[in-house]
C-alpha cells in the first residue's frame, strides 16, 4: 500500500520563500507511484493542504490530518522542508513527537540546539570541535565595543544567533560599523553572536544516515563573489560551489571525521549540512543546518548528484530512514 507523505513547507521566518521552493522540488521529484504526496503550507496565520489546482484545505491541528471528501487523511511520515522556525528550531519536531507521527528531520532537542549557534558551539567544544573566537550579546545588554573587538578582533561577523540563510549578518571592518551591524542582527533575533573572521577555505558537508550508517556526501567548496557567503551568494548565484571541494587529503579526512563526529555525538537524524572553514589544515565549525535547502541548485542535491544519487532517491532515503 502506498504511504501517505506530507511535505511541509513555508514557515514563520524570512526563509519561507526558499522553503516553498525546496518543498515543491521534493513534491516534484519524489516517486508518486510509491507515495501519496500532499503539499502542506505552514504559515503563522494558516496551516493548509494545497492541491494541484491551488485549492486550500485547512489542516486539523489536533491530529495533523486533512478533512477531505467526508474522510480524514492522516500521514505515515512528514517530509520536513521548512527552513528556520518552526521547522528547524524544534517546534514542529516536538509537535509530531507528541502526535506520534514520524518525520524526516532530527528530534526536537537536536533541532533546537543546532538552531542556536551559541549553544551548539558550547556543547561541541568538549568533543574537540573548533570554532572562531566569539562574543555574545542579548537585547538590552551594554555594547562595549573595546571589549568585543579585544575578544574577536577585526574584521568580524555580527550574526543573529537563531537565523538562517545569512539573514541579519554583517561583516564589520571598523569599530564604528559595529553598532549598526548589531542593530541589523537584532531585527532577526534578540540574541547575537559576534565571531572573529576566519580567513580560509569554506566548505559545506552534507550528512545523512543511509541504511543506519552515518554517511558523508562529497564535500562542497564555497567561493563567494561577494565579501562572504551571504544571502545573494547563497540564492542569487553570487558564488561558486565546487563539488568535490579542492582540498588536500588531510583536510578531507579531518573535516569528514568532524562532520561524522558531530552527527553521532548529537544523535542526529535526517539530513544535516555543516559549514566549516579551514585554517591551515584544521576545520573550524561555523554552523549546522538541519533542514538544508533542497532546490535543484542547493548544495546538498549537488553533493548527492556527485555521489551518483538522483534527487528522487535522495528524498526517498530520508523517508525510508524515518520509517525504519
Amino acid at each position: 500500500m502506498k504511504k501517505n507523505i506530507a511535505i511541509i513547507m513555508g514557515g514563520y521566518s524570512s526563509e519561507y520563500k526558499i522553503s516553498l521552493k525546496s518543498g515543491n522540488v521534493v513534491y516534484e521529484y519524489l516517486n508518486k507511484e510509491k507515495f501519496n504526496l500532499y503539499r502542506i503550507h505552514i504559515f503563522k496565520n494558516k496551516w493548509v493542504y494545497l492541491d494541484d489546482a491551488g485549492n486550500e484545505t485547512p489542516i486539523d491541528r489536533n491530529d495533523f490530518s486533512i478533512p477531505l471528501n467526508n474522510t480524514s487523511i492522516t500521514f505515515d511520515c512528514v517530509f520536513n522542508a521548512i527552513h528556520g522556525s518552526p521547522g528547524e528550531d524544534g517546534l514542529m519536531q516536538a509537535y509530531f513527537e507528541l502526535l506520534g507521527i514520524k518525520h524526516t528531520s532530527c528530534d526536537f532537542y537536536q533541532a533546537a540546539l543546532t538552531f542556536n549557534k551559541r549553544d551548539l558551539l558550547s556543547v561541541l567544544k568538549p568533543y574537540g570541535i573548533k570554532a572562531a573566537p566569539s562574543y555574545y550579546l542579548n537585547l538590552g545588554d551594554e555594547i562595549n565595543e573595546t571589549k568585543i573587538i579585544d575578544k574577536v578582533k577585526l574584521p568580524c561577523f555580527v550574526k543573529a544567533n537563531k537565523s538562517g540563510s545569512s539573514f541579519g549578518i554583517t561583516k564589520v571592518y571598523k569599530t564604528e560599523e559595529l553598532k549598526g551591524a548589531i542593530e541589523t542582527a537584532y531585527k532577526e533575533d534578540d540574541e547575537i553572536i559576534i565571531e572573529g573572521f576566519l580567513n580560509g577555505t569554506e566548505v559545506s558537508v552534507g550528512v545523512l544516515k543511509l541504511n543506519g550508517k552515518t554517511t558523508v556526501f562529497p564535500i562542497t567548496e564555497i567561493v563567494s563573489e561577494n565579501d562572504f557567503f551571504d544571502y545573494q551568494a547563497k540564492y542569487e548565484g553570487k558564488s561558486q560551489e565546487i563539488t568535490p571541494a579542492r582540498i588536500n587529503p588531510e583536510q578531507l579526512e579531518k573535516v569528514t571525521i568532524a562532520a561524522k563526529r558531530i552527527y553521532d555525538v548529537l544523535k542526529m537524524k535526517g539530513f544535516s549540512r555543516s559549514e566549516f572553514i579551514f585554517i591551515d589544515n584544521e576545520p573550524f565549525l561555523l554552523e549546522i543546518n538541519t533542514t538544508p535547502g533542497l532546490t535543484t541548485e542547493s548544495i546538498l542535491p549537488q553533493q548527492a548528484k556527485e555521489a551518483g544519487i538522483e534527487l528522487g532517491m535522495l528524498f526517498e532515503y530520508a523517508i525510508t530512514e524515518a520509517l525504519a
